[in-house]
């Protein structure tokens, strides 16, 4: 079996210095990869679990998602588990299905000695804030923004996403144009019901409550609420569903009530699914720039973990521009 001895020979250096590249010492890049590349060749692997007792860290990384099966969630993972294992770490997922849970996954983690946390946030209000500041963990947050929280944010301009489908709309000739929000006092939730409201008021138009569901970010709810409005006495031409889970709840909806999209009902959302282009029609919908903001996000946490003076980098936030990618599922009133 091979030895850190096998290791400092083959790459001509000090046994020391090999002990201190696999538990991240200072050590150069470049001598750092005549290390790795002499293990490889050797056949030796270091002790994790020791490095991570010596340590008071692992090498894993906490992905933690409200819900890995919505494939937002799904792609961020593709992106930072491809960065992760070029840095020698690997990812742990941990779903929170909303704030109930969160703190029991979040404390699970910091018990498995995780090096840091890329978090969902699920939670709201300054005693949530404060959890999450006193964590003393490397973390970064994305998607879902804490006002006031003083931790690196990756995100999307969800107000712009949701102003720009509804304008998209409203251009086509709709005005009786449903909106289906996510949970209610979440980020995601409040900003992209702002847009939706200042691109109708900016077209002097009263927001109708009756058109304004309420669905969890949850395709079954979605599902159920466009059941209930198609079904009762006001109909809208068109749906803005806010995320892609509910999208495809009220799609189902509408087919099941015998509703041809876009004929008799458009619809429109926010973010892409991997299996879009079998959906039909093809959907309008906004998205998200997200393999740029989840390289960015795991880009920012190694950076922490591998700082020996968190301190010395000020919190950081990206907020980066939607754009809309244009199908067949909205009707041109006009024509």
């Amino acid at each position: 079996m091979a030895t850190i001895r096998d290791v400092a020979k083959r790459a001509g250096v000090s046994i020391s210095t090999v002990s201190a590249a696999f538990n991240e010492g200072r050590v150069s890049d470049e001598t750092k990869r005549r290390i790795t590349d002499a293990a490889r060749a050797v056949g030796y692997s270091p002790n994790l679990l020791a490095q991570s007792l010596k340590s008071g860290r692992s090498r894993l990384i906490a992905l933690v998602p409200g819900d890995i099966t919505n494939p937002f969630f799904g792609n961020w993972l593709t992106v930072i588990e491809k960065h992760a294992l070029a840095a020698n770490r690997a990812i742990i997922v941990s779903n929170t299905h909303g704030v109930a849970r969160e703190q029991t996954v979040l404390e699970l983690l910091k018990a498995q000695r995780v090096a840091g946390m890329l978090i969902n946030p699920q939670g709201t209000g300054p005693e949530y804030r404060a959890y999450l500041e006193a964590i003393d963990v490397p973390l970064v947050t994305f998607d879902q923004f804490v006002p006031g929280l003083e931790r690196d944010y990756v995100g999307t301009d969800n107000e712009l996403a949701a102003r720009m489908l509804t304008e998209y709309m409203l251009r086509l000739g709709h005005r009786q144009i449903c909106f289906i929000g996510g949970q209610p006092g979440l980020w995601t939730t409040e900003r992209r019901r702002e847009g939706f409201v200042a691109a109708m008021h900016q077209a002097g138009l009263p927001i109708d409550e009756d058109l304004m569901l309420i669905a969890n970010y949850e395709g079954d709810v979605a599902y159920r609420e466009t059941t209930r409005l198609l079904t009762g006495p006001k109909r809208p031409t068109a749906i803005l569903a806010s995320n892609n889970v509910m999208a495809l709840g009220a799609l189902q909806a509408m087919i099941d009530l015998g509703f041809r999209c876009p004929q008799d009902i458009s619809l429109t959302t926010i973010d892409d699914v991997p299996w879009m282009g079998l959906v039909k029609p093809r959907l309008t919908f906004a998205i998200q720039p997200l393999h740029e903001l989840a390289a960015v996000a795991i880009k920012w946490l190694l950076e922490r973990i591998e700082s020996r003076d968190q301190a010395a980098i000020p919190p950081r936030r990206m907020i980066l521009p939607p754009k809309i990618i244009l199908g067949e599922s909205c009707a041109d009133l006009r024509v």
